[in-house]
């Protein structure tokens, strides 16, 4: 009886053997297959929200800019031409923000960086152990340089060589009053001198300063009626001296005259999220929506071009690392010749050219 018992027991161990490769095959497959279906339904998923190009196409220029052996280029969270085609930017080198306070240790290398708008050739660079974090960057028509530091809760304008000329608010103290901002976003100048600040993360507000720096105006409040705000994050002035607000919360761009008094909003899937405006010469009207990324599928991260009417123009890029693409698009520049630079913050760390290229009708 033992013996027939031991024979049984082998002859189920031998069964079991011939089936273990048999069930191994069948369950390499069915995993495969799973994991096909996964990367298909991801893939047409990707495809149908993802936005394509539209209108006047636009293309990367390759090996823009030239960074110089040493010179490291952090997170690009602000961008602007001057007279001159130069490209200043001001970028956080080794320093990464999330929106947490940042302390007021100034960041040791130079945050301003300055290109040769054409090769892309390192000109010069300065704002060394001068600024915290690093946020918008604007030329006005005087070549002066306008900048926020949303860790010193600070405006600063700088002559064209980086000379400092006004500041605005008191280092790392942050407020709500004529003297005071807290986590300033973006500066708008007049072509008088005169400006106006987003006042931004901490302060829902747009404010309104004399040429010297003098208070004048303020209009704004937290919430999502019109006139109000959740994050203006960049400011614009058209020919008209109509003031856009990216409403970078509300997803909505809104528009106003001199006064505060509101005009029009912009909003729907057309125009996104705004992060930054900007306008061209021509009066166009440029939008980036980025940041604020679904987690599975990211729909974000392009450029709009619109008319002054809010009709789009033009629609370029899509979420990701590759050569054209965007990861938390920040910041927008866009050149007398219609080139247009575009800086990242977040992972994305790089500043991208594009310029408008020519339909063979």
């Amino acid at each position: 009886m033992l013996k027939k018992f031991k024979v049984l027991i082998l002859s189920l161990n031998h069964y079991q053997n011939q089936q273990h490769p048999r069930k191994w095959f069948k369950g390499v497959a069915i995993l495969f297959i799973l994991t096909f279906n996964l990367v298909l339904v991801w893939t047409m998923v990707r495809y149908f929200t993802t936005i394509p190009a539209i209108g006047e196409p636009y293309v990367l220029v390759a090996d823009w800019p030239k960074l110089p052996a040493g010179v490291v280029m952090g997170q690009v969270s602000g961008v602007d031409i001057d007279s001159h085609g130069n490209v200043f930017v001001f970028h956080r080198a080794d320093r990464v923000w999330k929106g947490e306070d940042t302390g007021l240790q100034p960041i040791a290398s130079s945050t301003v960086l300055v290109f040769d708008g054409e090769t892309g050739k390192l000109v010069r660079q300065w704002g060394a152990n001068t600024f915290v974090m690093p946020h918008s960057l604007t030329i006005d028509s005087q070549d002066n340089i306008w900048l926020t530091d949303v860790g010193k809760h600070q405006i600063f304008k700088f002559d064209h060589m980086g000379n400092l000329l006004l500041s605005l608010g008191e280092r790392g103290k942050p407020g709500n009053d004529a003297m005071h901002f807290n986590r300033p976003t973006d500066v708008a100048v007049e072509k008088d001198g005169s400006f106006y600040v987003s006042d931004g993360y901490g302060n829902t507000r747009i404010v309104k300063f004399s040429p010297k720096g003098r208070f004048l105006a303020e209009w704004g409040t937290r919430g999502n009626a019109p006139g109000q705000f959740a994050v203006p994050h960049s400011l614009a002035l058209d020919r008209q001296g109509y003031v856009y607000v990216a409403d970078r919360g509300n997803a909505r761009l809104q528009i106003f005259d001199n006064t505060g008094k509101f005009i029009t909003e912009w909003n729907g899937t057309h125009i996104g999220r705004p992060w930054a405006v900007r306008i061209g010469v021509d009066g166009s009207v440029y939008v980036v929506d980025g940041g604020d990324q679904r987690v599975l599928f990211p729909d974000r991260a392009r450029i709009l071009k619109f008319d002054a009417h809010g009709n789009l123009l033009a629609s370029f890029g899509s979420y990701g690392k590759k050569p054209g693409q965007f990861i938390w698009p920040h910041t927008i520049a866009v050149a007398s010749n219609n080139a247009i630079y575009v800086g990242e913050v977040g992972t994305g760390m790089r500043l991208q050219k594009f310029i408008r290229t020519k339909v063979n009708n």
